[in-house]
């Protein structure tokens, strides 16, 4: 297994040896969680989604970039998926910047809603419980397609290679397998359009989402769109401001709260770390001013989050103390937390 080590300040991979790369207590972390958790086979692949089905349930891949622009991979780090609800966290910080949050905010709440991601449900004032569902995520759409018609898109495509720092495009066959299967995500987009939380063209707004979640990404991919996030919204490996730091700290907030669905409580008590998972497989993790981690695995538990990605997480915040809420460490030192 290769560990991989990649710089800021040297855009051509760098393989290190072994003697050397385990030098590192990161990487020999990583190098040590990958091979014990490869062994967990439980959960399946998605497969409500036809094309999800078919997706190796053997693929694992850690990545972790750091906000000061290295970035650490092993396993299947380089093996491409679908974002899917990955991208939702990344739209509504689009929406947040193009749109402001005055709009947004009377289009979308911030609670958590303790149901499942697809729930054909809204809030008492018919507002969509939050962006990381997909009733929020089809309305910051739609907030994006109001704003760019049909460019809405391409400016999340765009934004999306932004925060990954490379440019990024979509699975066709994906795209349409979602298209063809989203009736259920169509009963949402109508209900919302019934309250205004989407207007005009309900097909043209859902295209735009199904596109969104089906944009092609790798773990090391969302490692950097984490870091970005954790970074204050500048790509710590291309220097761009990608987004504002207040739009930043909103979309922190609401993944800290939400982002794992119906497993969010569990999640931010154990880990405490701003994260959101997609039914690909993938999870994204942003520790402010640290770190950003992604990890890929198709094999799904219950609540639609990578089993494997979900050990790796609490075994990274535990070993690493990242709990986003414990005490700083010179705080208990001097008993003033």
């Amino acid at each position: 297994m290769d560990a991989r080590i990649i710089s800021a300040s040297d855009t051509r991979a760098r393989f290190e040896g072994a003697s050397k790369a385990t030098q590192l207590p990161l990487l020999q972390f990583l190098q040590t969680c990958h091979r014990e958790i490869a062994s967990d086979d439980s959960g399946s692949v998605a497969s409500y989604i036809p094309e999800l089905a078919k997706a190796d349930p053997n693929h694992f891949g850690i990545s972790v970039a750091t906000t000061d622009g290295y970035v650490y991979e092993v396993g299947d780090s380089a093996v491409s998926f679908t974002i899917q609800s990955i991208s939702k966290a990344f739209v509504f910080a689009l929406a947040l910047e193009i749109v402001g949050a005055k709009r947004v905010e009377t289009v979308i709440g911030v609670e958590p809603s303790g149901e499942a991601f697809n729930s054909i449900r809204l809030r008492g004032d018919n507002r969509p419980f939050n962006p990381m569902v997909n009733a929020g995520a089809i309305a910051c759409s739609g907030l994006i397609y109001d704003q760019e018609g049909r460019s809405a898109f391409d400016r999340i495509l765009s934004t999306l290679g932004r925060f990954a720092g490379r440019e990024l495009s979509i699975d066709e066959a994906v795209f349409a397998s979602e298209r063809q299967t989203g009736d259920r995500n169509r009963a949402i987009a109508y209900l919302l359009r019934t309250y205004d939380g989407i207007k005009g063209d309900v097909d043209g707004v859902l295209d735009v989402y199904f596109r969104q979640c089906s944009v092609l990404v790798t773990a090391r991919d969302i490692a950097v769109m984490a870091a970005t996030l954790a970074n204050r919204g500048v790509n710590p490996i291309t220097s761009e401001q990608v987004v504002s730091p207040h739009v930043v700290a909103r979309t922190l907030s609401v993944m800290t709260s939400s982002g794992m669905y119906d497993y969010a409580g569990e999640w931010i008590y154990r880990v405490g770390i701003p994260a959101k998972s997609g039914v690909g497989g993938g999870i994204v993790a942003a520790l402010p001013s640290q770190l950003g981690l992604g990890t890929y695995a198709p094999l799904l538990d219950g609540h639609g989050n990578s089993v494997r990605g979900l050990k790796v997480c609490q075994a990274l915040s535990s070993r690493f103390d990242l709990h986003v809420f414990k005490p700083h460490r010179r705080c208990q030192e001097r008993d003033r937390c």
